[in-house]
Order: structure tokens, then sequence, then C-alpha cells
């Protein structure tokens, strides 16, 4: 074999273990993409985890904690918003799981519908889910699903797979409720705008060092929350 003809082998071998690893880099993102899931559907993934999470803590309508806790946090969200998901999944957790839970702050979910025609049935769905006492566990395993903003993923199918596996127990009444919440949600929405809001999320807090419900800055941290807490003790 001349020098040649050696070179010409080594680089197709080479050129073969490159598409190799480029194969096997393509089917591992295809892999994590479909185990990943991109939402929106009915194959609900976290049930588990959100009812775990909130097990043992009261929800009255769509308060989560303790109605008599000093403090009172309001959050203006639509269920649609991608970051009322990400404040949900990163900021509120060690609230809930401590100051919540010790019964210092109450958490109160309010729907403030911006983002599509889908928005307001959902947050109706989240208030009749509500009524029976999982109305967090609708909004957190929503939260979970969300799929792409108001791109139409939020149907009837899927509000009802939130509701089943939120643990509503009578679909019949939750389905005969949600028309009569809308105009709770058009309330909700409307006292949002009142109090000079013009984005999701955003949160109020009242306390006994408050002027009653007060607007604060959307913290971007458990321990800016925290702060905000302690300042309305």
């Amino acid at each position: 074999m001349t020098d040649g003809e050696r070179r010409s082998q080594l680089l197709k071998l080479a050129a073969g273990a490159v598409f190799l690893a480029v194969a096997v880099v393509l089917v591992l993102i295809v892999v994590a993409t479909s185990s990943s899931g991109d939402g929106g559907d009915t194959k609900l993934e976290g049930t588990a985890a959100v009812n775990k999470r909130l097990a043992g803590i009261p929800q009255h309508g769509m308060v989560l904690g303790d109605p008599k806790a000093p403090v009172e946090v309001a959050e203006f969200a639509d269920l649609q918003c991608p970051f009322c998901k990400a404040f949900t999944e990163e900021v509120l957790p060690p609230i809930i799981e401590n100051q919540v839970k010790n019964g210092q702050v109450k958490i109160s979910f309010r729907n403030f519908t911006i983002i599509g025609e889908q928005s307001l049935p959902a947050g109706a769905a989240a208030l009749a889910a509500g009524a029976q006492g999982r109305g967090w566990n609708f909004v957190e395993l929503f939260y979970e699903n969300q799929g792409t903003e108001d791109s139409g993923y939020a149907d009837e199918e899927f509000l009802e797979a939130i509701a089943k596996g939120a643990g509503v127990s009578d679909l019949a009444r939750w389905h005969k409720e949600r028309s009569e919440f809308t105009a709770e949600v058009e309330e909700t929405t409307a006292e949002a705008q009142q109090l000079g809001f013009s984005g999701t999320p955003s949160l109020a807090i009242k306390g006994p060092a408050t002027d009653g419900l007060e607007p604060i800055d959307t913290p971007s941290s458990a321990g800016d929350l925290e702060a905000a807490i302690e300042k309305a003790e």
C-alpha cells in the first residue's frame, strides 16, 4: 500500500468516526427531548410530586396556608405565563416549606389574565378546583405541564386532565361550577390593574406593618421574598 493510499484510508476511517459521533449525539438529543416532554398534553408529569409537596397544608379557596396567618402574599398570575411557572417553581418552594407551613404566611393565587383567550377558562377551572380544596394542586400541576405560551394547548381535555391529576374528587361539580367563577377571574384581573400591575407574575403583600394590600417588586429569589415578608410583619 502506498503512502497516498494509506492516507486515503485513514481519512475515510476518521470521517466514519466523526459521523458515528455526530449520530450518537443526535440520538441522545432525541431521547432527552422525548423523555422530558414539551408539556401541553394530557400525559401529565409531576402529579405525585405536586400532591406530595402540598400534602397537609391547609387550602381555602385559592389561599394556601393557615387562614389566620398574619402575613398574606398575593400572587397575581396567568396560568399560561412561563414567568409565573418559573416563579412558582424557583422562588415559592422555600417560602411554602418554611413560612407557610409554620403558620407565618399564607399565599393567595389571584388570576391576572393577560396571555390569551384560554387564560380566563383556565383560571376559572383553577378556582373551581379551589372550591374543592385542590386549587393549588391544580395551579402547580398546570405549571408542571405548561405548554408553549398561548398555543391553544389549554383546551377542555387538558384542563380536565389537570383537574383529575390535582385530585379534584367531584368532576361533575367542577365542570358545573367553572363558568360560575368567570366573574371572579375578571374581578382579580381588574384588581391587578387597579394596583398598577401590567405584567405577570406581580406581587402584593399584606401584614401588620402594611397599609392594606401593598404592591411589591416581584422577588427574583426566595431571599428577596423573605425580606418583604419581614418588613410586613
